[in-house]
């Protein structure tokens, strides 16, 4: 069974990100814009930076993050 999605702020996310070698290259807003390079090519994803994520805009992120990286999605959760 997967584990379940936490409550967490758009800032914990960037920070989660950075440690996974995204850089984090503008913020319009309330919106933060991170860049990587992998192994498929430059990977942009932006991230919300709100006190308290909504769990589809979570999902979305760790969907696109896990695909880029190659990291299983579950994993990419209890790594965080």
């Amino acid at each position: 069974m997967s584990p379940k999605l936490p409550q967490v702020s758009g800032r914990e996310v960037v920070q989660f990100l950075e440690k996974l070698g995204y850089q984090v290259i503008r913020q319009k807003g309330s919106h933060i814009r991170l860049r990587k390079i992998t192994s498929l090519g430059e990977h942009n994803i932006t991230v919300p930076n709100h006190k308290i994520m909504a769990k589809g805009t979570l999902n979305d992120i760790f969907t696109r993050v896990s695909l880029w990286n190659n990291i299983n999605k579950d994993e990419l959760l209890r790594m965080l």
